[in-house]
């Protein structure tokens, strides 16, 4: 990967004990994504400051490449706010504040006065001040994983999720990972160079680096193959490479899915052949929060037979349009229930925009979930 200049490391074990926590277990067995990498390099050669966004529907991998990249680079500051209790604009500025202002020795903005949480003013003022030391070709890269977790009810309408700034320095970078949003709601409202890599838009990219994170999984450790759920013998290549192109499939190109898949394999948890329309109980528990984050405080009627349809719907994506007609209701309702689910949902781009769940076994498992309440 295309690791740019740093400046003094940081370290990482100074952080929090929950992100040191985070970036071991989102950085274990992870298959370099190198197109994704690339384009973050190019980016910040590109723009002297600058916000990037990683967007990608849930498991496809954007947790684990912010994680190895915070590990492979000593200029990134990382934050989670899947992290419980990290969810907060207070919590983020003060966190990040406090980390800035030791690990640069700002002493002249020590102490961090009480407001400092009340908006994006005292980060913006330490941004600067921490810019105007940095040496030619150095950066400060803020990483901040899961935006689209954050409580936006603490913070008052119009204001930019965890107070981001409007404005950055020179040599000053975000880069963000979220869940798929429509871009005129994305809560953020900057004047600095911004891009947006879409995960989804790179499907072939994606399917060589889940081949690659499958066969590295498989490779041969000190302890026997066998152990690890492949059995061994002259034909075990033959098996391997079969066993590569079916889970490729069968992931449709979700690391989440993999992992869990790839675990349950080595525990025993499948005989062959292999049956993944088992569902692991890692895996069951992984669609369970997605479950309750779609039902949120209970849904409509209009609500229960949009999902109907999503969950009946095997193959391709339907349209608000189509999906109102099969079900008669307003199309306008469908339109805001199937925005509301976004991050759940692949979106088709053609003369309509068609819609589906973002993972055929999670619509399965859902559709069991709609029929058994």
């Amino acid at each position: 990967m295309n690791t740019p200049p740093s400046q003094a490391p940081i370290n990482t074990a100074s952080y929090p004990t929950q992100f040191q926590q985070v970036i071991l277990e989102k950085s274990q067995n992870f298959s370099d994504r190198p197109f994704v990498f690339t384009a973050i390099s190019e980016f910040l050669h590109r723009h002297k400051r600058g916000y990037f966004t990683i967007v990608g529907v849930p498991g496809s991998g954007k947790s684990a490449i912010l994680a190895k990249y915070a590990t492979k680079n000593s200029n990134v500051v990382y934050y989670n706010a899947q992290v419980e209790g990290k969810n907060r604009a207070e919590e983020f500025l003060k966190t990040v504040c406090i980390y800035l202002v030791e690990t640069f020795h700002e002493t002249s903005l020590q102490p961090i006065p009480d407001n400092a949480t009340e908006g994006s003013w005292f980060l913006s003022l330490l941004l600067q001040k921490i810019s105007d030391r940095l040496e030619p070709h150095q950066r400060l890269i803020i990483a901040i994983d899961a935006l689209d977790a954050i409580d936006r009810t603490v913070q008052p309408p119009g204001t930019n999720l965890f107070y981001l700034p409007r404005y950055l320095p020179d040599g000053v970078y975000f880069i963000l990972t979220r869940r798929p949003f429509k871009r005129e709601k994305s809560g953020l409202l900057i004047e600095a160079p911004s891009q947006i890599l879409d995960l989804s838009e790179y499907p072939e990219q994606n399917r060589e680096d889940v081949q690659a994170y499958i066969r590295q999984y498989l490779t041969p450790s000190p302890s026997p193959q066998a152990e690890r759920g492949v059995e061994s013998g002259d034909s075990s290549h033959i098996r391997e490479e079969e066993l590569i192109a079916r889970l490729t499939t069968e992931s449709e190109n979700n690391f989440m899915y993999l992992h869990h898949i790839l675990n349950a394999i080595a525990e025993g948890f499948y005989s062959a052949p292999y049956e993944f329309d088992r569902i692991p109980p890692g895996l069951k528990a992984y669609y369970q929060q997605h479950w309750q984050k779609i039902k949120g405080e209970g849904l409509s009627d209009v609500a229960l037979q949009v999902l109907g349809v999503l969950t009946s719907a095997e193959t391709g994506g339907m349209s608000a349009k189509a999906i109102t007609q099969i079900i008669h209701e307003d199309e306008y309702d469908v339109a805001e229930i199937l925005e509301n689910w976004l991050e759940f949902l692949q979106q088709g781009v053609g003369k309509e925009t068609t819609y589906s769940l973002y993972h055929s076994n999670f619509r399965v498992w859902l559709a069991k979930q709609i029929s058994n309440p």
